[in-house]
């Protein structure tokens, strides 16, 4: 059985940015589809928010929901990030930042965060299929035509945008061939969920995400994102070398965490919630963030790496920037979405390339444990490491690469 349906714009995923994006669409008074292939709550890594991300989520009108469920559903008050290798520890509080705006957010269990925002979406108006799959698109300059699978019935929804919001599924990447390969040397990750069980009195606040870098593997570092029901999120980056093909996932997780004595003290009651997963070639990047009638949204266009949490930040102002596009373009305004929307996200999304190379070459962790920086500098590497990525005001944003440059010439004198 099949049918035809009309809308205003199609949202492939209902991930944050999705959710975000759907929710200034219909306030706006557009009819929006958001097409979800999984059904919510569904489990998602990426649960260390930046405080950035907090000026998308209010701009969506989805701040007191948000806020109103932190508690019940276990998010955790976040207000900097600590960074500990080989002994010596650094923290960044976030409202000690250079630039305007939240210095402080979430962490957040990605199941139970995402379906509030979606949730919150359909409150809205927006239409949220769950378990929708798209199979093919064909677009146009003023259309765009999705062929969709749903569990009763395969049909066709015809609308004048259509936004890819879909993440690592990067379904327009795929059917539309705009992937190309990322620039970023490749690495893997495993990760779980763990009881932590984590004394009162370590040296660890779990107010703030813990990056560890590993005492001998310079390029190898662990997250480590509390939750505040006791929970956290842990897991170890590597190149694929580093990693075995005949241990299983929770031993090699077990092996890496003992490595370091610091997280082995303070995981030494942790219990395992959850098997272990592994990701795997997850930085990406695509031809172009547009084209004829579509844009992509986040990681469904270029994913970085999840040193610095950058991922969310990004997808959601990609989101916010991209709805507002779409609502001006079907007022009938001529949009240049090159210079209006992927060039200044592209701005964004180079800075936190050029400190996520850097923490890989080992310079930006050189600056990060540097322990007498200037009282004026740290303000401005707290605003990038809170998400403020496009601050222009910030010498650090305008000159990324000068501005390493200096920082490690600093730190080497």
């Amino acid at each position: 059985m099949s049918k035809q349906e009309v809308c205003d714009v199609v949202i492939i995923g209902a991930g944050p940015s999705g959710a975000i994006a759907a929710s200034i669409l219909v306030q706006a008074g557009w009819n929006a589809v958001v097409l979800e292939r999984e059904t919510f709550p569904r489990f998602s890594i990426g649960e260390s928010l930046l405080p950035h991300c907090m000026e998308f989520v209010k701009k969506a009108g989805m701040l007191d929901a948000v806020n109103e469920n932190a508690a019940k559903l276990g998010f955790q008050f976040k207000n900097g990030a600590a960074f500990f290798r080989d002994g010596t520890r650094s923290e960044f509080d976030f409202e000690d930042k250079f630039s305007e705006g939240p210095g402080t957010t979430f962490q957040v269990k990605r199941a139970a965060f995402d379906k509030v925002l979606a949730d919150q979406a359909a409150k809205f108006g927006a239409d949220v299929r769950y378990q929708h799959r798209v199979d093919n698109v064909v677009t146009t300059d003023d259309s765009a035509t999705l062929t969709v699978t749903s569990p009763e019935l395969t049909y066709q929804l015809n609308a004048k945008f259509v936004l890819d919001a879909s993440g690592f599924g990067r379904v327009l990447p795929r059917l539309l061939d705009l992937e190309v390969p990322s620039d970023l040397s490749p690495r893997k990750a495993i990760f779980t969920h763990y009881k932590d069980n984590i004394a009162k009195d370590a040296p660890f606040d779990r107010n703030k995400i813990l990056i560890t870098v590993h005492p001998q593997i310079e390029d190898l570092w662990y997250w480590l994102i509390p939750f505040s029901d006791g929970t956290c999120s842990l897991g170890v980056v590597a190149r694929p070398e580093c990693f075995s093909d005949t241990q299983t996932l929770e031993d090699q997780l077990k092996a890496f965490i003992e490595q370091d004595t610091n997280l082995a003290s303070l995981l030494s009651e942790a219990e395992v919630l959850q098997p272990a997963k592994m990701i795997g070639g997850y930085s990406a990047n695509v031809k172009a963030l547009y084209g004829p009638s579509y844009a992509l949204l986040g990681n469904a266009g270029e994913f970085l790496d999840p040193v610095f949490s950058s991922g969310v930040t990004i997808a959601m102002r990609s989101a916010v920037s991209a709805a507002e596009l779409v609502t001006r373009q079907l007022k009938g305004e001529k949009i240049d979405w090159q210079t209006e929307y992927a060039e200044p996200l592209q701005k964004g999304i180079n800075v936190f390339k050029t400190f996520v190379t850097s923490w890989y070459d080992t310079s930006f962790q050189n600056v990060i444990f540097f322990q007498s920086e200037g009282a004026e500098i740290k303000p401005m590497i707290t605003s990038i490491l809170a998400g403020y990525a496009w601050d222009e005001s910030n010498p650090f944003v305008k000159d990324a690469h000068r501005g390493i440059r200096m920082l490690t010439k600093l730190c080497a004198d």
